[in-house]
């Protein structure tokens, strides 16, 4: 029982050691294609099979009448399925399938409010909401806008500007 609850307490602190030293198994590797395996041998991986291999055959052992070869067998596979479970987890984490950054060209058709009041023949500020953040664009419009006004974006002609018509109150 000594071995397993040993092989347990090491796997536990090999996981530990993969949140500190991430990607080190890997990168020992060299890239070397590891075709259907690639992933699996991960430090996640290892160290989540090596703890339940060794804590499950641990407690099969001191709770059942099993012998040590049944409690191993017990233990790796429940050790198997930890592994997997890992396996999978870390792919979704890696996939990361976030949405793309926000764009100029999404501010068309996007409303605001002028916080420095644009002139008939020059910029003012306007407060747009980009990716869901405030941001302060310089803008121009057809006509003069008052301080406050809530405004429409027409178009985006560089990075930091934006033409934009007041909407009718």
């Amino acid at each position: 029982m000594g071995v397993l609850l040993g092989l347990g307490i090491f796997g536990t602190a090999l996981l530990a050691c993969s949140l500190v030293f991430d990607g080190v198994l890997e990168g020992s590797l060299g890239g070397v294609p590891l075709g259907p395996f690639d992933g699996w041998l991960s430090l996640p991986v290892i160290a989540g099979f090596v703890a339940m291999l060794g804590f499950t055959g641990a407690i099969v052992l001191g709770t059942t009448g099993l012998g040590p070869g049944a409690a191993a067998a017990t233990g790796a596979a429940a050790g198997a399925a930890t592994g997997w479970l890992t396996y999978r987890f870390s792919r979704s984490l890696a996939r990361d399938d976030a949405g793309a950054a926000p764009r100029q060209g999404e501010l068309v058709g996007s409303a605001g409010s002028v916080v420095t009041a644009i002139p008939a023949a020059g910029y003012g500020e306007v407060l747009l909401r980009l990716g869901g953040q405030p941001v302060k664009y310089a803008a121009t419009a057809d006509g003069p806008v008052a301080l406050g006004a809530e405004v429409w974006v027409l178009a985006t002609p560089s990075s930091t500007s934006v033409v934009v018509r007041a909407v009718a109150p």
